[in-house]
């Protein structure tokens, strides 16, 4: 396809830091098409029908029991052993970020690449070192390991044992293993969840909202057996998550047919994006159930040409790529298909 353009020389840092930056492509790029096509995102696009909410309940305090109800819920969808705490979150994102300052001594902190920007730079500002190292076995003198797994970029998964093996270290220094587990809901053979007794050294971060695509409804879960679930809970208070959160986790949670089908449609049009991309001359380099990493020569003028197009996607300078999330339907793949011809 000849430019009738000049493509843009570089990607704007902003789209780099995180999902979803629709306020940064509307400002750079007025003119493209309405409503743009949001795939940056790591969430199924078809979202669980929200439960309505008493009116009685925006006004009242939150209900403990409900609270024990949920947690109750998410132990039984993440298979979560019994002797280990769950403690709800205002999202997983909101969780990861939170326990850097869970800590009283600046501690070493290793995350496994690709490592996400935002997360690292939590530690930073709390006060923390870290670095970025390219396998399980070259953790140095870290004090914490910070795993995403599923990867967020690339969906590059880490095998049980490897993550096993990492732990006696870190247990030597008195350390922690935190492995943000927010994309396994699509396919939980990734989580390590069913395949321990305890997590003494380690604390797992789950997120309700990626396979039930409702990342405006944020929820999540910090599971561990470490000291660390109370410093959650005396950080966050009593009130650490809203009714509405409260009521979508408990219907969500308990509605298995919903997770099935879900993931059936994941799985189809997964497919069909991998064909899309392919027959445009996109190399696919990773993914999971939500989400396709594609490579091309020229990333950013392919992220520029899709968003002259209207459609945003998440670029990962460091591995030449952009990520693809699933298009909701036929129409949404065949605007993408247009914009790649």
């Amino acid at each position: 396809m000849a430019f009738l353009f000049r493509p843009a020389e570089k990607i704007d840092p902003r789209f780099a830091e995180g999902d979803g930056r629709i306020d940064v492509a509307c400002a750079l790029y007025p003119d493209a098409p309405k409503p743009w096509l949001d795939l940056s995102r790591t969430a199924a696009p078809w979202p669980y029908p929200a439960p309505d909410i008493a009116a009685d309940e925006f006004a009242r305090g939150m209900d403990r029991d409900a609270i024990a109800a949920l947690g109750a819920l998410a132990a039984n969808f993440y298979r979560v052993p019994p002797s280990v705490e769950i403690v709800p979150l205002p999202g997983a994102d909101a969780g990861l970020r939170l326990l850097p300052w869970l800590f009283r001594s600046p501690k070493r902190v290793a995350f496994l690449a690709p490592a996400s920007a935002g997360i690292r730079a939590a530690w930073e500002a709390a006060g923390h070192s870290t670095s970025e190292v390219p396998s399980l076995d070259s953790i140095g003198k870290g004090d914490i390991l910070v795993v995403d797994n599923p990867g967020h970029a690339d969906g590059r998964i880490a095998a049980h044992a490897e993550l096993a093996a990492a732990l006696p270290a870190l247990k030597r220094r008195d350390g922690l293993l935190v492995i943000d587990e927010t994309l396994a809901d699509a396919d939980d053979t990734a989580s390590m969840l069913p395949c321990v007794a305890r997590l003494d050294s380690t604390v797992v971060l789950r997120s309700a909202n990626t396979l039930h695509g409702a990342g405006g409804i944020p929820l999540g879960f910090a599971i561990t057996s470490h000291p660390v679930a109370e410093r959650f809970r005396a950080a966050l208070g009593p009130n650490a998550v809203s009714a509405q959160a409260v009521a979508f986790g408990r219907a969500a949670l308990a509605d298995a047919g919903f997770a099935g089908e879900q993931r059936a449609r994941l799985a189809d049009m997964g497919g069909k994006l991998e064909a899309a991309l392919a027959q445009a001359g996109l190399r696919i380099v990773g993914g999971t159930a939500l989400f396709r990493l594609a490579s091309t020569d020229m990333p950013h003028s392919l992220f520029d040409r899709l968003a002259r197009a209207g459609i945003l996607t998440r670029p990962f300078p460091k591995l030449d790529a952009l990520r693809f999330s699933l298009p909701k339907d036929e129409a949404d793949l065949a605007r993408l298909q247009a914009a790649l011809a």
